[in-house]
């Protein structure tokens, strides 16, 4: 019985307690095992020389293991297995290119990727590997490389066939190198990667780094990409963008028609519910180090005060038990916001809805909303366009950290030509969501301040009394924010998974009055953009403010 398979046995037995998504990919590899029909092999051989190599020569260098091999737990024997262990049935070359590890603080990811760093440096078989451990700040990035360079200082055997210099480790036998590289280096062009070593990808803010490594892997015959990170609290990063391409992946493996990824191994260590943080049996989903790695009387001292401290629940759910979750000055707790449910306008055949926009010409987003319910259907659904300079795309994509140029390809956003958005372009989405899904503009809420002759022109197309203006302020807005708020929390404002409205609801902030009225405003940073945000509420306002009438209409 192979790693794969003793892993996957005790999961199946209760003897370890898994998340959902770790169980459905543990599944699938066993399923691989047995496909006669794939192109793809499991190689034990090979699995075992990368699990032999980490426990022989790789040692600890802190802690009351300093010195002592590296033992994997089974945990991580079985994902090395996975990973360095499907092959090409005919040329030998690796099945997996990228493996993505998620999973929470202190179970040991440093240590790992340390490791497989330097097997790959040393023991895979290539001329001149170049290795990378990256993070948007090279001190950052210099965590796992000082790490793989205290384990060569504790093994002879490594330091006899590797150069610790100040900022690379040279292997004297195939001229292979380790270096740190951060997104601040100045060594980004003409990268030849083996291997790629990115760790808390939660906090990489530049997606061009990975972009340059990944684009960098091309030359290589079987290069590995070893991501490792806990959840984070930025919203609008690389980090989500890969999370739902785990999701995708896992979800295609029970699916004919889904998405399907054999290059990608996703292994996400996750409470399948918030509620579970507090329940020590579910604990080991996130934490499969637990007992071992990590201490489990430290963890349950944590869930502990959080009990009792509310403002440490955050941190707490975030890096112990990777809920994904929003900053700390938020209003929305992620688990508030998130909702991945999706609908076919085609099936639900709206006849009127509840338009909103929210303007910019040059520095926010630009947003129109579309806001509308169906007949004995309970869910308020949306629907959203956005819109940026197109001069200005490559530049926002740049100074903001944000990935514009992706929601672009998604058709999320779209671009107004030159320097300002044209709110012509608005009044066109309006008239070709009316002409293309057969729905009718019943209200539109707007800022009071907002372009009139958008507004004049909303007025000429669709009837006099079609416009709502919306005074942006606290005695107008704080019912139907809160409102909005719990309809939000009850998963009841299906939003088809927008990516972009997502990231602006994860920006906002409140402003508080002495009576407890509230409107929204930024987080702290600038470039945090809640246009999604303010589109959505003024076009939920016009709906609470005739809700009546409208729901007598559909």
């Amino acid at each position: 019985m192979n790693y794969i398979e003793k892993y996957y046995g005790q999961i199946i037995s209760g003897e370890v307690v898994v998340s959902d998504k770790v169980r459905r990919v543990m599944k699938h590899l066993v399923d691989k095992l047995h496909d006669k029909n794939s192109k793809y092999i499991y190689d034990d051989d090979k699995a075992q020389y990368v699990i032999d190599f980490i426990q022989t020569f790789c040692k600890h260098s802190k802690g009351q293991w300093a010195g002592k091999p590296v033992i994997l737990e089974l945990w991580q024997k079985a994902i090395t297995a996975a990973l360095f262990g499907f092959v090409d049935k005919n040329t030998g070359l690796r099945e997996y290119k990228q493996l993505i590890l998620i999973v929470a603080r202190k179970n040991g990811k440093s240590t790992f990727a340390s490791c497989l760093g330097l097997y790959l440096l040393v023991a895979d078989g290539e001329a001149g590997p170049e290795i990378y451990s990256a993070a948007t700040k090279r001190d950052q990035a210099k965590i796992i490389w000082k790490e793989a360079c205290a384990m060569v200082k504790k093994s002879p055997a490594l330091h006899k066939k590797l150069d610790l210099r100040v900022s690379v480790i040279r292997s004297r036998f195939n001229e292979g190198s380790f270096e740190a590289l951060g997104s601040d280096s100045d060594k980004l062009d003409g990268l030849n990667v083996h291997g790629a070593l990115i760790d808390e990808l939660h906090a990489l803010k530049d997606k061009n780094l990975y972009d340059v490594l990944i684009d960098g892997m091309t030359a290589r015959e079987q290069p590995v990409c070893i991501i490792t990170s806990t959840a984070g609290t930025v919203r609008d990063n690389i980090f989500d963008l890969k999370y739902e391409e785990c999701e995708r992946i896992i979800k295609g493996y029970e699916d004919k028609e889904g998405y399907k990824d054999e290059t990608i191994l996703p292994f996400v260590y996750e409470l399948d519910k918030r509620g579970e943080w507090t329940d020590p049996a579910k604990w080991q989903k996130a934490n499969p180090g637990l007992g071992s790695i990590k201490n489990t009387q430290t963890l349950a001292q944590k869930v502990y005060q959080a009990q009792h401290d509310a403002l440490r629940v955050k941190n707490l759910l975030c890096k112990d038990f990777n809920i994904r979750e929003t900053s700390g000055e938020a209003f929305f707790t992620f688990d508030q916001l998130n909702n991945e449910t999706t609908y076919d306008m085609k099936a639900l055949k709206p006849k009127y809805g509840i338009g909103g926009f929210d303007l910019s010409e040059t520095t926010d987003l630009t947003c129109a909303t579309m806001l509308f319910c169906v007949r004995d259907d309970p869910n308020i659904y949306i629907k959203q366009m956005y819109w940026i300079p197109e001069d200005l795309l490559e530049k926002r994509v740049h100074e903001d950290q944000v990935p514009y140029d992706i929601w672009k390809k998604k058709g999320w956003l779209q671009t107004s030509p030159g320097f300002r958005n044209d709110y012509r372009l608005i009044l066109q989405w309006f008239v070709d969501e009316m002409e293309k899904d057969d729905i009718y503009l019943f209200k539109c809420g707007y800022d009071r301040w907002s372009a009139q002759y958008l507004v004049q022109s909303m007025t000429e197309r669709f009837g006099e009394d079609i416009m709502v203006p919306v005074v942006q302020g606290k005695k107008t807005l704080s019912g139907p924010m809160k409102n909005l708020a719990a309809d939000l929390k009850a998963k009841r404002v299906i939003y088809n998974n927008n990516p972009i409205l997502k990231w602006c609801m994860a920006n906002v902030a409140v402003d508080v009055d002495r009576n407890d009225n509230i409107q929204p405003c930024k987080t702290s940073n600038p470039r945090k953009r809640i246009d999604g945000f303010a589109s959505l509420l003024d076009a939920y306002t016009a709906y609470e403010t005739y809700k009546e009438d409208y729901m007598n209409m559909i």
